[in-house]
This record gives structure tokens, sequence and C-alpha cells, in this order.
């Protein structure tokens, strides 16, 4: 039986001691291997576009700049790079802040080893990820602002296109790149957006991705 490669990381955090933590803690599994680290924007940056992981691991607050503009800036790079954030900062406008830029993943650092090695697999293999603390706060969000359970909506309710669309927002795709994905106009796309959104009572990019994130998990 063929074994499949190591998922190949870079760790972007200003913090030391964060970074030899990840380091002792991902280093017991033998699927991944940190490829390189940096403690800011610039050299993160550059680390990635000249080594290409699979997968990005950023925290938000960094000395020279945040991590949504690293995030940006890579996905911009090194397209092919699966960014997630690993950050203590769980406000709201961030998770949206984070969707908007392209982020595949946003978790807390309050995670367990197990949950940040299988976010890490997941983000690896095109899935989104979502810490369930933020899905939840996100969610409370919807439903106070709606004053409807955000997502109360049947699968099926959603058409296959806009299922697809679904998922390339919650990948952190704009409306463009999504138009380029499904052969529509943007025009179109800000359409079949606007139906979502109001299928699934939410308002936010990140609330629509939060959705996504909870029926992926309920599978």
């Amino acid at each position: 039986m063929k074994i499949a490669p190591p998922i190949r990381l870079v760790i972007v955090d200003d913090s030391e001691l964060v970074r030899a933590g990840l380091r002792l803690l991902l280093g017991e599994d033998a699927g991944l291997v940190i490829a390189g680290e940096a403690g800011g924007v610039v050299a993160g940056v550059e680390l990635c576009v000249r080594l290409r992981p699979d997968v990005a691991l950023l925290d938000i607050r960094l000395p020279d700049g945040t991590g949504l503009g690293a995030c940006r800036e890579i996905l911009r790079r090194a397209p092919g790079v699966r960014v997630l954030m690993l950050t203590s900062a769980a406000d709201d406008h961030l998770v949206d802040e984070a969707v908007a830029a392209g982020a595949h993943g946003y978790l807390l650092k309050e995670i367990d080893a197990r949950g940040l090695m299988q976010a890490i697999r997941d983000v690896s293999v095109g899935r989104s990820v979502l810490d369930p603390q933020v899905t939840a706060r996100v969610l409370r969000r919807a439903r106070g602002e709606s004053g409807v359970p955000a997502g109360g909506v049947a699968s099926d309710a959603l058409s296959p296109q806009e299922q697809r669309l679904l998922a390339l927002i919650a990948k952190g795709c704009t409306n463009k790149e999504a138009a380029a994905e499904l052969g529509l106009s943007e025009k179109t796309v800000k359409n079949y957006l606007s139906t979502v959104f109001g299928k699934l009572h939410v308002s936010r990019r990140a609330e629509a991705a939060a959705v996504f994130v909870q029926r992926q998990s309920g599978r």
C-alpha cells in the first residue's frame, strides 16, 4: 500500500515559545512535518513562497503586520498553500475578515492537540475548519440579528449551484473567484449569494461559512 507523504507545515507566530510548543506537539505526529517557521509577516510570506508548504499556520497579531495581510499575500503568490489561522483572538469581526482574506480555517489556541492535528489534515485536503467556539459565536450572533436560527434550512433547500457557491464562500473565495470557478458572471454570483444568505438566515460571509462547517461536521 502506498504511504501518503507527510503534510508539510510552515508556522508563523511572533512567540518563540508558541513555535517551540507547536514543534514539540506536532512533532509527535509522523504524518506532519514542520518545513519552516517565521516570526513575522514578511519572513512568513517569503518562507511560504519559497517552500510551498501544504498548510501555513498563521497567528493574526504579528509585529510587522497581521496574519490577515499575510494570508492574502501568501494566497496571491503561492495559491496552492492552505492557510489556517491559529490565534487567541476570538473577535467576531476578525473571523469575518479572515474568511474574506481567504483563510481556509480559523482555530483558537485553546484547541487540544488532537483537534489541531485533525484540523490540519482537514484543511490540507480541502475542507474548511472553524473552531467550535468560533462557530457557536458566529451562529449565535446570526440568530440574534435575524431572530431565526442561522442555517435553519434543509440542505436540499439549496440548489446544487447554491451549495457549490456556499462551499466556495466557506473556502474564502471572492465573488470574482467564485464566478470564475462556476463559470458565471460576478453579477449572477452576487444574486445567488443573496439568495443563499436569505435561505440560511445569515447576512455575512463568515456566518455562511460557519453554517457550511457545521453541516460538514454533522455528516
